[in-house]
């Protein structure tokens, strides 16, 4: 950590580790004969996707028309956008359709049409599965309707069906490796039922606690985890990973102490870490408390964690031990409960080997 000055809240980058990680994922598939197409929303980095490429991925998956448009700029030629079709961005749409194997995501026959008459040059379509979620998409169990849907995209002449594609967000709630196989079970059951009406429909699953504790996917043919690649404090408590697997950490400097408080008062807030929270070990944290390390960050500190977050300021409590060597000035490091979002709000990683790996600033 020597060649990295730090000042500020900092996010750090251990590249050893993400590389482990993506090799790991690969592996899995590869094993599977499933596809693999990576969620690219966690890392949102060209530089970081050409280590997804040179680990031998070909296509991936991201959340906007804009990150698809920017990994297309950066070589990628097979993207399929997981959000629900936006029908205002079709001028964008229609740019991609024309440059790339662009793949779609709908739920609705007024999509359906609105492409059908609008979208220029062709795209494979899948359509969104609820499987317990309930965020969106069409429950599993109404088949009739993802049927109507299939033959209405197989009577267009832009359009392709591919097959049924789910995020089991409510994998989250799970807590442990067993109540994790028993989304899966649910889920690929689920996929069954459907299947026995539309025997050609492709399988897609996309959460990483799933894809990373089960090892038969069975019955699948795609799997798009993205969080996986760095892994947070969300995940070791689900029981996705292990701390050792955490792959980004946010390196924040101490400017309070309050030992009669059992606490520390560091620069890193809300909007550097985002105000995700989970329950761990009876109470709230925002993160993991890490030391800084020479080859990056130790282990996280025993009775150590951010308890509170406003908008600059982080609270961290910390066992008397620890407080009583601790200075102003010291730098902590916080593992992120979500790192999806304090990379989106961090931007620039800083690697361990002293590199700045910089993100496109979002329009």
């Amino acid at each position: 950590m020597s060649k990295l000055t730090i000042i500020k809240p900092t996010l750090l980058l251990d590249q050893a580790k993400t590389r482990r990680n993506i090799d790991r994922m690969v592996d899995k598939a590869n094993r599977n004969g499933v596809r693999f197409r990576p969620h690219f929303k966690t890392h949102q980095s060209a530089e970081i996707g050409n280590w997804f490429r040179q680990a031998g991925v070909t296509a991936i998956t991201v959340s906007s028309v804009d990150m698809a448009s920017y990994f297309a700029q950066h070589g990628w030629s097979d993207i399929l956008i997981a959000f629900p079709v936006n029908i205002l961005e079709i001028d964008a749409l229609n740019q991609l359709a024309t440059q790339i194997n662009l793949s779609l995501l709908v739920e609705s026959a007024e999509v359906v049409q609105f492409l059908t008459d609008n979208l220029h040059g062709s795209a494979d379509v899948w359509l969104k599965a609820d499987v317990g979620y309930h965020r969106t998409g069409i429950l599993t169990s109404q088949p009739d309707r993802f049927v109507r849907l299939v033959e209405q995209i197989e009577a267009t002449s832009n359009l392709t069906f591919k097959g049924l594609l789910t995020h089991a967000g409510h994998s989250y709630q799970a807590r442990g490796r067993a109540a994790l196989h028993a989304v899966y079970q649910e889920m690929v059951a689920q996929f069954k039922q459907v299947q026995a009406v539309l025997p050609q429909a492709q399988i897609s699953i996309g959460d990483t606690p799933t894809c990373s504790v089960v090892d038969d996917f069975s019955g699948l043919d795609e799997i798009r985890p993205g969080n996986f690649v760095f892994y947070d404090v969300m995940q070791r408590i689900i029981g996705s990973c292990t701390s050792e697997q955490i792959a980004v950490a946010v390196a924040c400097p101490v400017v309070a102490i309050h030992v009669e408080r059992g606490e520390a008062i560091i620069y890193g807030g809300a909007v550097h870490l985002s105000k995700e929270s989970f329950e761990d070990a009876g109470h709230k944290t925002f993160g993991d408390v890490a030391y800084l390390q020479a080859d990056g960050w130790s282990a996280p500190v025993e009775g150590a964690y951010v308890s509170a977050l406003s908008q600059e300021h982080g609270i961290v409590k910390l066992p008397p031990k620890v407080l009583n060597s601790l200075r102003v000035g010291d730098i902590l490091a916080v593992l992120p409960v979500h790192s999806c979002l304090t990379v989106n709000l961090l931007r620039t990683y800083h690697t361990l080997a002293g590199e700045q790996i910089t993100r496109p600033v979002r329009e």
